[in-house]
């Protein structure tokens, strides 16, 4: 599930790394969302569904700006039995079905993924191995990652309201709720460093870290991101 507002420039990846999984593509679906793009998201979208036709590529539209609201409107839709989700920036290791399945099967319906820096700069890797880091330490799990959908539906999906952290507060009431929750560090999605590249002097690594920190603590979330 790829939620996507004005990615013409990444979207192209996203899909690709789906396509390049370990894994038959015709048990594999993917549900794109466009949030609204004022650019060319959509056609980028679908010039890639005709040119690989044996993966399932779907796209809808979903003209409300908000990244909860796109990616439960992703999950509804969605036929399959696990959800992943996948920002449009990022790309998956071609054996994260692979390892998504294996969790599945050993009794964790849902699980934060282990996220990398798509990126050869030694502080945006650093930066990216520390949120994993603390992730481990404290036991968080947050960011992108895999839920059956049936229980992603019952427990009502993402927080619309949230602007931020709604992947943290979702898995939260899914951990309080009972359900085993793991974090899978066997595989990886790789993910832009963009944000932390916005500001001059690198400002961008501390901003971003100091509004995932508030977030976590449950501060800021429905601020604009």
């Amino acid at each position: 599930m790829i939620p996507a507002r004005n990615e013409e420039g990444f979207i192209t990846r996203a899909l690709e790394s789906v396509a390049g999984q370990c894994w038959p593509l015709e048990r594999l679906e993917v549900v794109v969302v466009d949030n609204g793009s004022q650019d060319r998201t959509a056609p980028v979208v679908r010039e890639f569904a005709e040119r690989t036709p044996r993966l399932t590529v779907r796209m809808l539209h979903e003209p409300l700006p908000g990244r909860a609201r796109a990616k439960n409107r992703g999950a509804q839709a969605a036929t399959g039995e696990i959800l992943i989700f996948l920002d449009a920036d990022s790309a998956m290791a071609p054996d994260l079905v692979t390892r998504v399945i294996e969790a599945y099967r050993a009794g964790y319906p849902a699980g934060s993924i282990r996220i990398i820096a798509d990126s050869p700069d030694l502080l945006d890797r650093a930066f990216f191995g520390l949120m994993e880091f603390g992730k481990r330490l404290f036991h968080i799990r947050a960011q992108m990652f895999y839920c059956s959908r049936e229980l992603f539906l019952a427990l009502g999906g993402f927080d619309e309201r949230l602007q931020l952290a709604e992947d943290r507060e979702f898995l939260e009431r899914l951990e309080r709720s009972g359900v085993p929750v793991c974090h899978l560090s066997t595989s990886w999605i790789m993910t832009s460093s963009r944000r932390l590249r916005r500001l001059p002097l690198r400002l961008g690594l501390l901003t971003t870290f100091a509004r995932w920190l508030l977030a976590h603590l449950g501060i800021g979330r429905s601020w604009p991101y």
